[in-house]
């Protein structure tokens, strides 16, 4: 074999510091340097894994938060039509109550237009009821050619007057 070692032109004592160089080189880097990458690694893929966590619960709760910003403006918009609904109907019962309102407003004033056309005509027909008596008594004084008392004069009219058309109202 060592021939062969030779053939191929390999220094045994050589190969075999070179290997335990080697050997020791690694146990070193394991020691140094491996072990604190993997600590870091294992660190980072939990910063990850944690973020990515963190991410997906943040996912649900913006879906959820979504969900009830949702169910809130369903319900705020459903009140809101509601609200409307009932502002609506509240107009419509006051419309109709102003109708009302004005209907009798409209109703009491002509009541009050009848009544003083009433007093008016009564008026009018007392006015020319004084009238016709007074031309009646001065119309028997020119002709008679002398002058009654007032209570006959009276007397005459009234009974003219029934007997008119004047007399009954």
């Amino acid at each position: 074999m060592g021939q062969a070692v030779e053939a191929l032109g390999l220094n045994l004592p050589q190969l075999i510091a070179q290997i335990a160089n080697f050997v020791v080189l690694l146990v070193i880097l394991r020691l140094t340097l491996y072990k604190p990458i993997l600590k870091m690694l294992d660190e980072r893929k939990a910063k990850i894994s944690e973020g990515l966590g963190a991410a997906e619960t943040a996912r649900a709760e913006a879906a959820a938060a979504q969900a009830n910003i949702q169910g809130q403006l369903d319900t705020a918009r459903k009140e809101g039509q509601e609200l409307v609904a009932n502002a609506q109907g509240i107009a419509a019962r006051i419309q109709a109550e102003a109708r009302e309102q004005a209907a009798r407003d409209r109703e009491a004033a002509t009541e009050r237009a009848r009544a003083e056309i009433q007093l008016e005509r009564d008026r009018a027909i007392a006015d020319l009821r004084g009238e016709f008596a007074d031309i009646t008594v001065r119309a028997a004084e020119k002709v008679i050619g002398q002058s009654l008392d007032r209570q006959g004069h009276q007397r005459i009219i009234d009974e003219t007057l029934a007997e008119s058309s004047f007399g009954g109202s």
